[in-house]
């Protein structure tokens, strides 16, 4: 298929799905379309995911329907705030976006943000570790301030995550960094990675959090009934069921 096309189309399924949310008076919210376990394009179309279930239930328990709109993370992140979408699912606050959206006060779930190697030796990498380094990233991620900032790191950025696993085989950079369960899903499925990419450290432990617009009304208000959800089912267990379900690599 075309780009220009599947611009076009994603255009077009965006409004469609725009006016179904408003007018079931539900919430649209975009998602990552390429993150699993965490949020992916099932074989249907449908977001599947940890992060679809804990929003839909959340939500549910509020009284709000959801529906999503599964699109590349910079994109997510620009439809939330140009306020197109209702929010954006899942984001880390940094200093850079703090201000752009509004936010609810507990994380959804947490996950590592890891550096990846070829080097069998390389391990208890650090932050420190990575000056005068080539350094992988994803385009349009969210990394943390002092990562992005410190300018002695070499960054090389990729299109995905498979391209920086890629980038690595090819040894044009010296480390990536990727999330630690959706990175290593990401090597086991790669017979050119499996056995040789490895986890050689960690920068972070970053929660991850839906991004409510700032350019659409309610946004606030939309995000405090989210933490309401997600504070109910944390109450009731049901929290901690679904995250057990996401826990075992295979």
């Amino acid at each position: 298929m075309q780009a220009w096309f599947r611009r076009i189309l994603c255009a077009a399924l965006l409004t469609v799905a725009a006016q179904a949310a408003a007018s079931a008076s539900s919430l649209l919210i975009a998602v990552e379309d390429d993150w699993p376990p965490y949020s992916e394009r099932g074989a249907d179309g449908s977001a599947q995911g940890l992060a679809p279930q804990l929003a839909r239930e959340a939500f549910r328990r509020q009284g709000v329907l959801v529906s999503f709109v599964l699109v590349p993370f910079a994109r997510c992140l620009m439809l939330a705030r140009v306020g197109r979408v209702a929010a954006c699912l899942s984001a880390t606050i940094t200093d850079d976006n703090r201000g752009q959206f509004w936010w609810h006060p507990t994380p959804m779930f947490t996950e590592e943000l890891a550096i990846f190697s070829l080097a069998a030796a390389d391990a208890g990498l650090s932050l420190r570790d990575l000056a005068g380094r080539r350094v992988g990233i994803t385009q349009g991620y969210t990394y943390p301030s002092v990562f992005m900032r410190d300018a002695k790191i070499i960054k090389s950025v990729a299109h995905s995550d498979d391209d920086l696993i890629r980038m690595l085989l090819a040894r044009r950079v010296d480390y990536i960094l990727m999330n630690a369960r959706p990175g290593q899903l990401r090597i086991r499925g790669n017979p050119a990675a499996a056995g040789r990419v490895r986890k050689a450290g960690s920068i972070s432990q970053d929660g991850f959090w839906l991004a409510f617009s700032k350019a659409r009304p309610k946004g606030r208000e939309n995000a405090a009934k989210f933490e309401a959800g997600l504070s109910a089912m944390r109450r009731d267990g049901s929290y901690e069921r679904l995250l057990e379900a996401f826990q075992p690599l295979p």
